[in-house]
């Protein structure tokens, strides 16, 4: 189907223009003379981008046209047109949610170029957010929330080696899911429906590791009182995590490796060999190429683990997936309780947002549901949240991002100033100061990114010593 695009433009000679050109390019076009009439469109079609000035003539401005496109549809691309002497306000509308904005007077290829690139953008979004919804369906990554690059790149590792036998090594801050993750590899695979064993390596007493993980013969030490399998042998046909194995001591160590090789081993106490058909998957918190330098963690052991490895960000890198995180968390509680599922005020969501999460996924489940427990009212309120004032966020250029107590559109506007700052001072290096050329890399119309380089105060000896191009 065509995309269909709404134009919204008081000026008779402009909407035309626009018009013919847009219909030329192969779209389906909609036009509205003024503010008012953009609405009664947006109430009564679907549109996949809307094109509307900033300044219109009478009724609602643009601001409001915007509003209402991302209210009824957050999908709908927004592009806005600018008079000059407007980019600080179209620099507001893009944090509200517009794609993108072209000043006056432009040009057609410059329409072309971003209209093109705008719908190009959302068409992906929309598919990826489609073929994510089919896989978490049929493969069971249901219980992994989030949307953001850090999680989508996992969502793909995981598909990509659940149709091997490969062992994984999942690397994360405690509290990212690690746990999570090996069980959707285990629900993705051949043998999802043979047995799927965790074990926390840290939290068995290291005297009775072998015994848990290889099992035991009677009489092996006093307590025997009958052959005991191991996690191994339970995990026969199936898949065996072994959570925290950085934690593991070295003889038990060296047994493991044997598995991995020989896919055998022998019980505590006995001398006869079990062989076993399983698929490792391992985790920790640890670094632990530092520990096989310290001579803590056995070389050929992490080499061995280390066949695939999948990196799960802390939650304090994958920010725009806590919305859809607390929603999660507060519809479980609900179910669970058997209770009506509670909402965040804003201010709490602002809270939420401006948290560092130092314990991560698990420290966000942990005090939602303390919230939902305690807090009085239907809507859980900022004071309800049990969260340490001192774990701010910081951003890459290492500076604070939030101020306790601001309210959630402060908060909101923040975090797009520092992550745009960032993001062009970063691609701006990377191309030498040249304007032009970090435009094309990074999708940009040149004099957008001219007049935002402006608007962010990004002075060329930041990111040059010559000046940019």
């Amino acid at each position: 189907m065509k995309p269909r695009l709404l134009v919204v433009e008081d000026e008779a000679a402009i909407r035309l223009a626009l018009s013919g050109l847009l219909k030329r390019e192969g779209y389906e076009v909609d036009l509205a003379e003024d503010g008012e009439k953009a609405l009664e469109a947006l109430d009564a079609q679907v549109f996949d981008l809307v094109l509307t000035d900033l300044a219109l003539g009478r009724g609602p401005d643009g601001m409001a046209v915007l509003e209402r496109a991302k209210a009824l549809r957050p999908e709908t691309a927004v592009v806005m047109i600018t008079a000059h002497g407007s980019e600080k306000i179209a620099v507001g509308a893009m944090k509200a949610g517009a794609e993108d904005y072209i000043p006056k007077p432009f040009d057609n290829d410059e329409i072309r170029v971003v209209v093109k690139r705008a719908l190009d953008r959302h068409r992906l979004e929309r598919e990826h957010r489609l073929l994510l919804e089919r896989v978490q369906r049929e493969t069971g990554f249901e219980n992994i929330v989030g949307t953001s690059s850090g999680m989508r790149s996992v969502y793909e590792t995981i598909q990509k080696v659940a149709e091997t036998d490969l062992t994984v090594l999942i690397r994360g801050e405690s509290g990212t899911g690690k746990e999570l993750v090996a069980q959707a590899i285990h629900n993705t695979s051949a043998r999802k429906d043979r047995p799927f064993v965790a074990v926390n390596c840290a939290a068995i007493n290291q005297e009775l590791v072998e015994s848990e993980l290889f099992g035991h013969e009677k009489s092996a030490f006093t307590g025997a009182e009958k052959r005991r399998e191991g996690r191994f042998e339970v995990a026969d046909g199936g898949t065996i995590f072994l959570d925290e194995i950085g934690d593991m001591a070295s003889e038990t160590q060296a047994k493991v490796l044997r598995v991995l090789q020989e896919r055998k081993f022998e019980r505590v106490g006995g001398g006869e060999s079990v062989e076993v058909d399983v698929r490792v998957v391992a985790a920790t918190h640890r670094n632990l190429e530092e520990e096989v330098k310290a001579g803590r963690f056995r070389e050929d052991l992490y080499y061995r683990l280390k066949v695939v490895q999948i990196d799960l960000p802390p939650l304090r890198e994958r920010r725009e997936d806590l919305p859809a995180l607390c929603e999660r968390f507060l519809t479980q509680v609900a179910e669970r309780l058997e209770r009506e599922r509670k909402t965040l005020s804003p201010g709490a969501m602002a809270r939420v947002m401006q948290h560092g999460w130092p314990g991560n996924v698990r420290e966000l489940g942990n005090v939602l549901e303390q919230a939902a427990v305690l807090s009085s009212g239907d809507e859980i309120e900022e004071a309800d949240l049990q969260l340490d004032p001192s774990a701010a966020v910081v951003s890459a250029s290492g500076e604070s991002s939030f101020v306790p107590g601001a309210a959630f559109a402060d908060v909101k506007k923040q975090m797009i100033e520092n992550f745009e700052r960032d993001f062009l001072l970063a691609a701006l290096r990377k191309n030498d100061g040249n304007v032009s050329a970090t435009a094309r890399e990074i999708g940009m119309v040149r004099q957008s990114l001219q007049q935002k380089i402006r608007e962010l105060d990004l002075r060329a000896e930041q990111w040059t010593d010559d000046e940019a191009n």
